[in-house]
């Protein structure tokens, strides 16, 4: 039971040191490379079929109508 209460105070003591400086800096936490949106991505979609939402988009013309292309192709790939 000692070393569960040590590992959770230590893990409080991270976490209260990560909000603190949050919130002295006022900066959001970001990975070191960018991620996603350093590529020009808005977010990854490995759906089967577009979401209800992006249907809606392209209807409205908030979306590109190429972004649904993304959905048709083959399920299946073949490795030579």
């Amino acid at each position: 039971m000692q070393v569960f209460l040590v590992t959770f105070g230590i893990f409080m003591l991270v976490i209260f040191g990560m909000a603190l400086g949050y919130i002295v800096k006022r900066k959001s936490i970001q990975g070191s490379c960018g991620g996603i949106s350093s590529l020009g991505m808005k977010k990854v979609c490995d759906c089967d079929e577009p979401c209800d939402d992006l249907k809606n988009k392209v209807a409205k013309g908030d979306a590109d109508p190429k972004e649904l292309e993304r959905f048709t192709k083959p399920a299946f790939y073949e490795v030579k």
